[in-house]
């Protein structure tokens, strides 16, 4: 996928993906969301997403009319850490992209 955000071209081709998420629903339910978190070479944190007519990823398409859809998200470091820790990105693959500490 390919968005220009603010002036600027984020791309999942040419970004590093850190990570993938699902929430293990099949592709036909309301409720399926999965998402991958990518950092570009200049260290711009970003998700891309797609998801049924009940996540966030939901759009509208015309009058009472409601269906999946897709969507990309810039993240600020903190955030993009944050999400790592909530969709179990490996201890190792977080300590490579943020800074961090040892327990």
């Amino acid at each position: 996928m390919k968005r220009v955000i603010d002036g600027k071209v984020y791309n999942t081709e040419t970004a590093e993906c850190i990570g993938d998420w699902s929430n293990g629903c099949n592709g036909g339910d309301f409720d399926q969301c999965s998402e991958s978190l990518y950092k570009t070479k200049k260290g711009q944190f970003f998700t891309v997403g797609s998801g049924g007519a009940r996540s966030k990823y939901s759009r509208s398409y015309g009058a009472d009319s409601v269906g999946g859809g897709e969507g990309m998200e810039l993240l600020s470091e903190e955030d993009a850490l944050a999400w790592c820790e909530d969709h179990g990105v490996d201890a190792d693959v977080i300590a490579k992209h943020f800074k961090v500490q040892e327990g």
